[in-house]
């Protein structure tokens, strides 16, 4: 992990990847090709706090790999963690004023799992993306399906996103999406370019629709992407 975020900070400089984090719903984009990300966030929940990593490389050209890890911890100090792994792909690149599509599929691993398997979850889904006003503005859309791996319960997903441009390097962002039973969440906040294209921070604020503030959330991240420097 260390190798990887010092080699992101090195190869930082300016240029043309968009960015994903921190909205559920997923954009039909991918890493550059030969190149890494980090994603890093806080979450706070009503009762909870979790602290995320995900790094992500494309090794081949159109097929990023995620591998990363999360934190989860309660007032009375007990701790969970758990593992995530991801593959995403695309079927249509993205234009200026275009759109695309692609496939993703992954897991997550919890602790203390003694089930002899590579995952406890498992999802899959299919992102959209549409480029609006010369991509000045986003939208996303998602359709899947979940599997709880304590439970055996299965469920479609989805979830619909916009992204709005409001300077040069600063974007709202605003989505609704279902990854449980129940009334669907939403989420806002903004995201801000430290170094355009490539040192990124956000912060949002999410709850349940109709819902008290038992089930808000609020999150701040950080994102690096790199140049392309894999052999």
């Amino acid at each position: 992990m260390l190798g990887l975020i010092l080699s992101l900070v090195l190869s930082l400089t300016t240029g043309s990847v968009q960015a994903a984090r921190p909205m559920i719903t997923d954009d039909a984009r991918i890493v550059d090709a030969k190149a890494c990300q980090l994603e890093s966030w806080a979450r706070h929940n009503r009762g909870s706090d979790e602290y995320w990593a995900l790094p992500a490389c494309n090794f081949s050209g159109n097929l990023e790999l995620a591998l990363g890890a999360s934190r989860t911890r309660v007032p009375d100090g007990i701790s969970t963690t758990a593992t995530v792994f991801q593959g995403k792909t695309l079927f249509r690149q993205l234009e200026t004023n275009g759109w695309s599509w692609g496939l993703a599929v992954g897991g997550m691993r919890h602790d203390g799992s003694t089930q002899p398997r590579i995952a406890n979850d498992y999802y899959a889904y299919l992102p959209a993306t549409f480029s609006l006003r010369d991509d000045r503005a986003f939208l996303h859309a998602n359709v899947g399906w979940s599997r709880d791996g304590e439970t055996g319960r299965q469920r479609a997903t989805w979830g619909v996103g916009s992204e709005w441009q409001l300077t040069s390097s600063t974007w709202l962002i605003g989505e609704t999406f279902s990854q449980q039973s129940g009334r669907p969440f939403y989420q806002v906040g903004v995201r801000h370019w430290l170094v355009q294209d490539r040192i990124q921070i956000d912060t949002t604020y999410g709850n349940r629709l109709g819902s008290d503030t038992q089930e808000r959330w609020f999150s701040i991240g950080l994102r690096l992407l790199s140049l392309p420097f894999l052999p």
